[in-house]
């Protein structure tokens, strides 16, 4: 279950809001989005519509970072991103902002079972057609991208304490020297646009396997490309990581400070803390950090 600070976050919750602030989509059928996110429930909204909104403070200022960035980015992009119809207010006992988008077809990557070599040419093809968009006033990465798109070492302190928790059920060793390597090297040219979670879960794929759509830039903003990376650990398997690394074009240094991230992740997710994904999960995820740096 995506984490809330929000008692009910349901149909009956959309309905409401829909009906009071849009009434022109009042009555369309609403129907909950499977799977769910963790920053943001979504909802169905009729045929065309969908209705997204935050689950806790943490994440209201994608909201707005969404509604300004995704029309910038959408006709700079060959592949769908969501498209922003609505703002809507707080309301019907909901606290924070919520947004209303096109629905864009397609199933998730994550349950569709699709050809990993194909989708890694066409994530790392987007990406690196991502990188090629004037950064013009985007958001430098910061808090509001929880901090993707910066330095991996802003959260050195975490892998410590991760570390020192998980003591010997990880192999500290090969931990440090991957950590280590991801320290060692920084983006040293001007920013560019990162989307920042780069997750099976964020791609939609067609009836041929193929990548359709890209979602969920609530992370996104423009700085080091390194933690889109991610991707070719937490669901790539080895050779389509190789296809992975010649689409999306990015040096040594780049794909060591990706590989940093994913070890981040799992690390403290390990650890305990709270966070989607079960631990076979996570363990997967470090033991291919580990195993393999994708060069």
């Amino acid at each position: 279950m995506p984490h809330t600070e929000v008692p009910v976050i349901d149909a009956a919750l959309v309905e409401r809001l829909v009906a009071e602030q849009f009434p022109t989509w009042a009555g369309l059928p609403v129907e909950e989005a499977v799977p769910q996110g963790w920053d943001n429930r979504t909802f169905r909204l009729g045929d065309t519509l969908s209705v997204r909104l935050p689950s806790a403070a943490g994440y209201v200022p994608a909201v707005e970072k969404e509604q300004r960035v995704l029309p910038y980015l959408a006709p700079r992009l060959g592949i769908p991103v969501p498209e922003p119809v609505g703002l809507g207010r707080p309301g019907s006992g909901y606290p924070f902002p919520w947004s209303v988008r096109r629905w864009l077809p397609g199933r998730v990557a994550a349950g569709a079972d699709p050809d990993l070599t194909a989708l890694a040419e066409d994530v790392g093809a987007v990406l690196r057609q991502l990188r090629t968009v004037p950064p013009a006033d985007g958001p430098v990465a910061g808090a509001h991208s929880f901090h993707r798109g910066a330095h991996p070492s802003v959260y050195g302190d975490e892998v410590e304490r991760a570390l020192a928790a998980l003591g010997d059920t990880v192999d500290q060793a090969a931990c440090r020297s991957v950590w280590a390597a991801a320290c060692a090297s920084r983006w040293d040219r001007p920013g560019v646009w990162f989307h920042g979670d780069v997750a099976p879960t964020n791609l939609l794929v067609d009836g041929a396997g193929r990548l359709s759509a890209l979602i969920d830039f609530g992370t996104c903003g423009v700085g080091d490309p390194a933690c889109d990376l991610v991707l070719a650990w937490t669901f790539l398997d080895r050779p389509a990581r190789r296809v992975f690394r010649d689409a999306v074009g990015l040096d040594d240094g780049t794909w060591a400070r990706g590989r940093g991230w994913a070890l981040w992740k799992s690390l403290i997710m390990l650890a305990g803390s709270a966070g989607p994904g079960d631990r076979a999960g996570h363990e997967a995820v470090l033991a291919a950090a580990l195993d393999d740096p994708a060069l």
